[in-house]
């Protein structure tokens, strides 16, 4: 069962506008990434289900979550079939995100109230989203489908949607200011952020500032 509610989580992504994104297959480094992203003030964080044994790990990081670190909220990302979405939820997730949309996906979402943020490409896909119950939109790859003007032109005649671009952002005030100024409701960061050379170098504390900075520079722009 989730550790938070729907609305917890969908006000949890407004409020920071930051959802760092990663998979690690050893549980200690997984450990030491969530407690730098949190450190950082990043608190809703998708881990990937990257590999056969991804749900173990996150199996382990949610319930050291649950006794260390209570405020952060850990959902499971890359999630594309029903069966898969099931196993996460019955581990814990708060959330669950894919690469695309998916209606069994949805269905168990909704049944369980947990925020599901399905990956979309276009505006058709986008309306099917809302169609299914998702507030929050993934749009993905976010650089590559058209990146900020993208979001800003696709919000012109659907103002009311939340969009949440992945993929083509990064930590830089640039990168973010263009993003948030299209009207992004929050971003989610992957390996610009929790980038190879500091996992591999277990600099922990360069994560947690690099965490810190982009969180700041989010909430002076906005």
């Amino acid at each position: 069962m989730a550790r938070h509610t729907r609305l917890e989580v969908l006000n949890a992504m407004v409020k920071t506008g930051l959802v760092p994104v990663f998979h690690h297959g050893d549980l200690a480094t997984a450990r030491s990434i969530v407690d730098a992203l949190s450190g950082g003030g990043a608190h809703v964080i998708e881990f990937t289900n990257r590999d056969d044994h991804a749900f173990e790990v996150f199996s382990e990081l949610e319930h050291l979550c649950a006794a260390e670190y209570p405020h952060v909220i850990l959902g499971a990302g890359t999630v594309v079939d029903e069966a898969t979405a099931a196993t996460y939820l019955n581990l814990g997730a708060s959330f669950i995100v894919g690469p695309s949309i998916d209606e069994g996906v949805a269905r168990v979402c909704n049944r369980r109230k947990v925020a599901y943020v399905p990956g979309t490409a276009t505006p058709t896909e986008i309306a099917r989203a809302h169609e299914l119950g998702s507030e929050i939109v993934k749009v993905f790859p976010g650089g590559q489908v058209g990146g900020p003007g993208y979001i800003k032109a696709v919000l012109g005649p659907i103002p009311w949607a939340s969009l949440m671009p992945t993929g083509g952002v990064d930590t830089s005030e640039e990168s973010l200011s263009a993003w948030f100024d299209a009207g992004v409701t929050c971003v989610g960061i992957g390996s610009k952020l929790v980038s190879k050379d500091l996992v591999a170098q277990r600099n922990w504390e360069v994560l947690r500032q690099r965490t810190a900075d982009a969180v700041a520079t989010i909430a002076r722009i906005r």
